[in-house]
């Protein structure tokens, strides 16, 4: 596996939304989008498996987003990872610290812009290793004062390369 490599990509309709605080998919021009709201932590979870060509690096997540109107400001996204092991309860999460980036709004409407969150091997990917099931949450930091773009982001794809 070479540095660079997807991992895995995840359409929005793979999402596993959280009991409370869910992103809403929503429709824009008839393509799925997952809206994030802005003045609330809203959140998306995907879940998948670390290919078994993952050479142990570093995880870097990549969120394709738009602005639902707003063409300035800045959000703030959070990715976390969880490993899903045999010593993982189903019934409670277990995601790693969370790492965070502050992006700003495409200039234009609906054109995309594509937001980068790095991981570190080990810790910050929960240990996750090759062929193992990961689950992957997604975040809007509507809550925090450094979100300042008004209304919806609008979540097209989320994607992740080994660093």
């Amino acid at each position: 596996m070479a540095s660079g490599d997807t991992l895995f990509d995840f359409g929005v309709q793979a999402n596993e939304p959280p009991s409370s605080n869910a992103a809403a998919l929503d429709v824009r021009n008839g393509r799925p989008v997952l809206a994030f709201d802005a003045t609330a932590d809203e959140s998306a979870i995907f879940c998948g498996t670390i290919p078994n060509h993952y050479a142990g690096g570093g995880i870097t997540i990549t969120i394709e987003w738009t602005g639902a109107s707003a063409t300035s400001g800045n959000v703030v996204w959070n990715t976390a990872i969880e490993r899903c092991d045999t010593g993982t309860d189903m019934d409670a999460d277990s995601f790693a610290t969370a790492q965070s980036a502050t992006a700003a709004a495409p200039g234009t409407s609906g054109a995309p812009a594509y937001t980068t969150i790095a991981h570190t091997n080990g810790a910050q990917i929960d240990s996750a290793l090759k062929n193992e099931t990961i689950r992957l949450k997604l975040t809007r930091v509507g809550s925090s004062g450094s979100d300042t773009m008004t209304g919806d982001a609008h979540v097209t794809r989320v994607f992740a390369r080994e660093t």
